[in-house]
């Protein structure tokens, strides 16, 4: 899930997770030469599955989901902002427990494959909910809750799945891999850019539950993907074994997340996602007031998102062409003040100083949500590179998963926070004169990670952090049926152990031939940006 700061999106990383670090020239310069080429070199069916994905689901149905379940918890639910903010929290919850599906796709096949069950399971969940969602017009709050949240599901699942398979293609074609994120970043933000061009516009003709119905669509091109998938099929796999696939890799992960290098860095990012409050549920029903707001109807709020995504795509080419190669402490110092400055501009909307010195609401709140998109975006990058450089060998992809999912934690938590924040200052359907406090609050609370920022390492973006003796863990490739297949096998004392020390205990040893038979193929996210 990739959060941005000042829109009504899913929390999820951003969109392909590494595919701004490569998004730059070859992303603008023609698309159709990707597809071509992998295409020809991948099959069909894995662009199908890309596009599906990223484009389909993550780019236009998230920028339509947050359009449209805004109006319908405002519209349809009638629920106060604070509640709404709460239960925007719970429908991101399954993309905090990644690492779960991510562990799934890797380790237990189904039918004999490992990827494609799992498409058609997001597909099938997310048609189902929706439909449930948008056929049922006197739905109760709660079953209409536990149908988002098992949208959001599917999606996860869906993204996880995706980046299983990009992981596994980046091993067996390493000519391709920047390829295949330049196509997942260009998805993404293209799906994205039509998501919210067309939000307001079906909200205002359908209404919000017409909107949310028609979410169905991207699930159904995810399930059609893993019907056509070109997949090998897995043969005689032992599900006696799974748990002890299960234990090797938590165990793995554990002993990583020990590693001074490691927690410090996590610690910061989970308490900086924590306390970048999120009161956007305040906005909304602000923007869409008609007596204290400036009013927007459906279709505005969909421009101003849509433009917004440009602003997005900016922070991108921002960061690859200028900010790449800086030291990690001083580009997320600035991206902590520039947040916090990009804040006040919400401030300046909600007092209507706009007015003021001239400047029309509908212009301003377009600058204003623009400025946000890039500013958080040149945030979140470095974070996701910071990431991918945590990941010690052998159990990339479900560590990486791990990261982002402690940083989808620290976002579900700024949402209860916030929510929590407008309801204490009684900002509701139809008061707003605390709505300019909380935004103060929040652009404050942004500053305050600033303290924590000696535990984020000094090196610049492109050296190692990891320690000498973590990155000499074995990795093992297992051929089987032609193609190569990463397996997650790792030494019984791997992580923050010196060579010598592991020389020396006679209760260490190398990897056992009792586990060759681990076929799990990490999940490698997108090592980028946010584009999740």
């Amino acid at each position: 899930m990739e959060p941005q700061d000042d829109g009504p999106l899913r929390l999820q990383e951003p969109a392909a997770a590494g595919c701004g670090g490569v998004i730059g020239k070859s992303c603008v310069a023609s698309p159709c030469r990707w597809l071509r080429r992998l295409s020809r070199k991948l099959h069909w069916s894995f662009v199908l599955a890309v596009v599906a994905v990223y484009g389909a689901c993550q780019g236009v149905g998230n920028a339509v989901g947050g359009v449209a379940a805004g109006y319908y918890w405002k519209d349809v639910q009638r629920v106060q902002p604070s509640a709404a903010q709460f239960y925007q929290g719970v429908t991101d919850a399954p993309w905090v427990v990644k690492p779960l599906w991510g562990l799934l796709t890797d380790v237990v096949p189904v039918a004999g494959y490992r990827r494609r069950p799992y498409f058609v399971l997001a597909g099938v969940v997310g048609v189902s909910s929706m439909l449930m969602l948008s056929l049922h017009r006197g739905l109760g709050i709660m079953p209409a809750l536990l149908a988002l949240t098992a949208q959001s599901a599917g999606a996860a699942i869906a993204d996880v799945t995706v980046d299983a398979l990009v992981a596994q293609n980046s091993i067996t074609h390493p000519p391709l891999a920047s390829d295949m994120q330049s196509l997942c970043g260009f998805s993404s933000s293209l799906g994205a850019l039509v998501g919210f061009s067309i939000s307001g516009l079906l909200v205002h003709s359908m209404g919000s539950q017409g909107a949310l119905g028609l979410l169905s669509i991207p699930s159904i091109l995810v399930l059609l993907a893993g019907i056509l998938l070109k997949e090998n099929h897995v043969a005689e796999f032992d599900y006696k074994q799974v748990h002890k696939k299960f234990y090797k890799a938590i165990r793995s992960m554990g002993t990583t997340l020990k590693c001074p290098e490691v927690w410090r860095p996590c610690v910061y990012m989970f308490v900086s996602h924590n306390l970048s409050l999120d009161i956007q549920g305040g906005m909304f029903y602000w923007y869409t007031d008609h007596v204290v707001g400036p009013g927007f109807s459906e279709g505005f709020i969909g421009l101003i998102f849509a433009i917004g995504s440009f602003g997005s795509l900016l922070g991108v080419l921002l960061y690859q062409s200028a900010l790449k190669d800086y030291s990690f402490r001083s580009i997320l110092l600035w991206g902590q003040v520039l947040s916090s400055l990009a804040g006040m501009l919400d401030l300046v909307l909600v007092t209507r100083l706009n007015l003021k010195i001239g400047i029309p609401d509908y212009f301003f709140a377009m600058i204003d949500n623009s400025i946000s998109q890039m500013v958080g975006r040149l945030k979140w990058l470095p974070l996701l590179v910071l990431c991918s450089k945590l990941c010690s060998p052998g159990i990339e992809g479900t560590f990486y998963a791990l990261l982002m999912s402690l940083q989808n934690a620290g976002l579900l938590m700024s949402a209860w926070w916030g929510g929590l924040l407008l309801h204490m200052l009684n900002v509701t359907r139809m008061e707003f004169s605390n709505l300019w406090i909380a935004v103060l609050i929040r652009n404050i609370s942004r500053l305050v990670p600033l303290t924590l920022l000696f535990l984020v390492p000094q090196s610049d973006q492109n050296s190692t952090l990891l320690p000498a003796e973590m990155l000499e863990c074995d990795t093992t490739e297992a051929v089987r049926a032609g193609s190569v297949e990463f397996s997650v096998l790792v030494q019984e004392d791997s992580g923050c152990i010196s060579p010598n020390m592991v020389a020396e205990d006679g209760r260490t040893k190398m990897l056992d031939a009792e586990i060759d038979d681990v076929e799990s193929i990490p999940l490698v996210s997108k090592s980028q940006t946010i584009d999740s």
